[in-house]
């Protein structure tokens, strides 16, 4: 029977999660602080790791893996922050409470046989994108648990991404319908456009009607930059950009090539249940 790996893109999981379980107080926000009581944190938190461990037991129900494995970022600035440092520039970071709790978070999905991997120096979505791939040119299944975009450049026969808060899976076709291209083309596509989630600059005045428009004429970056019949508009726009347009598509493009250092054997479940099993 073939493999089936579950890779969950843990912080967003979690943070979701925390969202979730801190909205119905953040009405009670100490005036001068703006910070929860800390009886509030403290039950927020429990509420979390609580949500958290049900959660992935859903997720393990519902997909019924042969192999998981839960993935985290470096609470240390990754390479991409190196290259270009307005990366992820004013998002929100996360609650200092919640970064001490993750520790307890991956002793609890320990409890079900799922381990945790924490990069020094690499997203989580690289770590993500290495395995899966590694795995599905094997010709094994990967389910990638995740709610974002960045991972939909992978989809492949072999590998699905799994939205667990919508329930659905984001395939081919939910792609083409929100970004009018093949997932093959995403890359290209938000090189064009930027990416104002992670604050990655694009092409001046191209938005995603026109780079969607460009890569269904000419089918990849590579090929819209060398055309001799662009129209003179879109040919204003790209001149000087070669470095920009290599830059983020630097920053966009996930790592596949990451050593790992464990086998695809140290994170199968059935295995750690009956280690567990004969430990009891």
């Amino acid at each position: 029977m073939p493999a089936h790996l579950i890779l969950i893109d843990a912080l967003n999981l979690i943070r979701r999660i925390y969202a979730v379980q801190e909205r119905p107080f953040l009405l009670n926000k100490d005036a001068i602080t703006n910070e929860l009581a800390d009886n509030t944190k403290t039950q927020v938190l429990f509420n979390t790791q609580k949500s958290c461990s049900q959660a992935l037991n859903k997720i393990i129900e519902l997909q019924s893996p042969s192999h998981a494995l839960a993935v985290f970022d470096s609470q240390t600035p990754c390479w991409r922050y190196q290259l270009y440092p307005d990366y992820k520039k004013g998002r929100k970071k996360m609650p200092t409470h919640l970064a001490q709790k993750l520790p307890d978070i991956q002793d609890e999905f320990m409890q079900q046989n799922v381990d945790s991997l924490v990069s020094d120096q690499d997203e989580a979505d690289d770590l993500i994108a290495t395995l899966a791939v590694k795995v599905a040119l094997r010709g094994q299944k990967v389910t990638i648990i995740s709610t974002d975009k960045g991972f939909l450049s992978l989809l492949s026969p072999n590998i699905r991404v799994y939205d667990y808060f919508n329930r659905r899976y984001l395939d081919e076709h939910h792609v083409l319908e929100k970004f009018n291209v093949k997932p093959t083309q995403l890359i290209d596509l938000w090189t064009l456009t930027g990416d104002s989630t992670n604050k990655i600059p694009g092409v001046a005045g191209i938005g995603q009607v026109n780079a969607s428009a460009l890569l269904n004429t000419y089918g990849s970056l590579a090929k819209i930059l060398t055309a001799t019949d662009l129209k003179t508009s879109i040919s204003n726009k790209l001149k000087g950009c070669d470095e920009q347009i290599a830059l983020s598509k630097t920053l966009l493009t996930l790592k596949q090539d990451i050593p790992l250092g464990f086998n695809l054997k140290d994170i199968r479940l059935a295995e750690k249940q009956n280690e567990n099993m004969a430990e009891t």
